[in-house]
């Protein structure tokens, strides 16, 4: 059978950046082309940076990414690769344009192309568009009908671009009608908690389906909100894994291949039996296979397990969301907490202790725990620690409202942590910190935070992590800690004392929420799944507490669509997955 040595490059690139991205398409090329790769493949929209949103409706933006192209496979020939075979992502226009109402101006297209010889040998548009959770493919590209199939070294090759593989049908039933040997999907898949496992089964399935082998690629790092995480796979036609990649970080997947010799010849309309037709184009680039060759060993990284994998999407959504904005350092109020305590040691690891600065702003209602333990955090994982008495500054404002009432109440409690925010957003103004904002997915679900208060920031990084899982995130960081045998980075009576706003005299989380492990668990339901307040009740949950739960979440949507933006980890989070309209009537019924 005719070998090939397939690279897969799994690399962080930045929308918009096409210099620096096609830096790093060259930088890999080389790499791979060292170590006898044969064929090279770079993730979904390499070029541009993924999800590129409305700056494919700019003309200007699809003329520079292919005029980025044809200078990359110039650069490619420069170089002397030009005898490896390239794949990678980028933003092309609709070749034959049908210019009407429903499609997007300047029919842009999510496009993939195979560089060769110094040549754009052919292309690919992406053929299924998904329109559901973060994505609005619908709104942005023109779908393509047309898969190209190279001939490589005696091996017929398909590309195909990563929805084409999460839908039934479609380029993978055509691959099989076309006798392809293998399959090259490149993809821009954000990460989910445990959609490692769904990737891996999916990644098996359509490999079966194309009756070939499939190899798999996936970018990695952070994009506002998204965050993806690599794990790019090789999968044969039997759903043998042949080779995985890491998650999380960049790396050059090198896999050798055993693949049919190419016997087919049918190309032109292919009419496939779940009813997809599109037109094989055939190109041949060379026909004869490679002399036979020692293979590499294949790499198969182990699983992070779930928590690990948890942690890693925060760390690396924080440390690019940093970095990728210009900011070298971040600044965050620590009360002693746990979900600032939790945020301040992800930007640790992310950015390292040097980065990152804690102000801890007690007033007259903090305890003195608190501030010790904040302290202590700072202290143990090296952190810049400030201490910024704010009692006076509330006093203040208090005495200057008197005269016209008072502020009482939730007012005068929200006047603290109005105060709080006022303070870091100074620090991070005058030493251009990004400042981190440490609210949780349960208190964003149910109001339960100050505007312009705590919900002061420019990133939230624990944003889209429910409270229960916070704590879990905390025990699993010093487990690891201790494993490692350091000190654990996070005092251990910050994970178990119960939690509090500090606003009040004896306030805690408790007298005005129910207990996080009985909330979380209806959040999940009610957010994520949907699940209205009938179905809550029938599955087994008690109807006072859901209908209060209903309340709290639907009229809060005001202050979550002001809140900052934060790596998304979740099936749904607030965010672009989770669009309410703020000024709504609808009540679900008896909540």
């Amino acid at each position: 059978m005719p070998q090939l040595r397939v690279a897969l490059a799994q690399i962080d690139v930045t929308v918009g950046d096409l210099i620096g991205n096609a830096d790093r398409v060259i930088r890999e090329t080389k790499r791979a082309a060292a170590d006898g790769a044969h064929l090279v493949a770079f993730p979904e929209m390499a070029l541009t940076g993924y999800p590129p949103e409305d700056l494919v409706l700019r003309g200007s933006f699809v003329r520079a990414s292919r005029t980025a192209l044809q200078r990359l496979t110039s650069r490619l020939a420069d170089e002397g690769l030009s005898d490896v075979a390239v794949v990678v992502g980028y933003l092309d226009a609709c070749p034959d344009p049908a210019v009407r109402v429903g499609r997007p101006p300047g029919e842009p297209q999510n496009a993939a192309a195979v560089l060769y010889g110094g040549d754009v040998v052919t292309r690919y548009a992406k053929h299924h568009l998904p329109n559901y959770g973060v994505f609005d493919e619908f709104r942005y590209f023109v779908p393509g009908d047309v898969l190209p199939v190279v001939r490589l070294h005696g091996v017929d090759v398909a590309v195909t671009i990563c929805e084409d593989l999460w839908q039934a049908g479609g380029p993978i039933t055509v691959c099989r009608e076309a006798g392809v040997g293998l399959v090259v999907n490149i993809n821009g898949s954000p990460y989910e908690r445990n959609k490692d496992d769904v990737r891996c089964e999916l990644v098996r399935r359509r490999a079966a389906e194309a009756g070939a082998t499939l190899a798999y690629v996936n970018m990695v790092g952070g994009q506002d909100e998204l965050v993806f995480d690599g794990d790019s796979i090789v999968v044969d036609a039997g759903g043998n894994v042949l080779a995985r990649a890491a998650q999380f970080r960049e790396q050059l997947l090198l896999v050798d291949l055993d693949l049919p010799a190419a016997t087919s010849d049918v190309g032109g309309w292919i009419d496939a039996a779940d009813g997809t037709r599109m037109r094989v184009d055939r190109l041949t680039i060379t026909d004869e296979p490679l002399a036979p060759y020692e293979p590499l060993r294949p790499d198969l990284a182990p699983r992070l397990d779930d928590l690990a994998e948890t942690w890693a999407a925060l760390v690396t959504g924080v440390r690019d969301y940093t970095r990728k904005n210009g900011f070298s350092s971040v600044l965050l109020g620590l009360s002693g907490g746990i979900d600032s305590a939790v945020v301040a040691t992800i930007a640790s690891d992310a950015l390292g202790s040097d980065a990152v600065h804690v102000l801890g702003l007690p007033s007259r209602y903090s305890s003195e725990h608190s501030i010790t333990d904040a302290e202590e955090l700072a202290t143990r994982q090296g952190l810049h620690w400030m201490l910024l008495p704010i009692g006076g500054v509330v006093e203040a404002y208090e005495k200057a409202f008197a005269d016209i009432g008072g502020l009482h109440g939730v007012a005068e409690e929200n006047l603290q942590a109005r105060v709080r925010g006022t303070a870091w957003m100074a620090l991070s103004n005058q030493h251009g910190h990004l400042m981190l904002t440490a609210g949780n997915k349960s208190e964003l679900a149910t109001g339960f935070s100050t505007l312009y208060g705590d919900t002061a920031g420019g990133f939230a990084p624990i944003k889209d992590v429910p409270k229960t899982l916070v704590w879990a995130l905390a025990r699993w960081r010093n487990e690891t800690a201790v494993a490692a045998g350091a000190i654990e980075p996070i005092p251990p009576q910050i994970i178990t004392k119960p939690p509090s706003a500090e606003l009040a005299p004896g306030q805690l989380d408790a007298d005005r929420l129910p207990p996080y492990d009985v909330l979380d668990a209806v959040l999940v339901a009610y957010v994520e799944r949907d699940m209205g307040h009938d179905e809550l009740v029938a599955a087994g949950y008690d109807e006072d507490l859901v209908a209060r739960v209903i309340r709290l979440v639907d009229v809060a949507e005001w202050k979550r669509r002001q809140y900052p933006p934060g790596p998304k980890i979740s099936p749904k989070n607030f965010g672009r997955d989770r669009r309410l309209p703020i000024t709504n009537a609808w009540r679900d019924p008896r909540s």
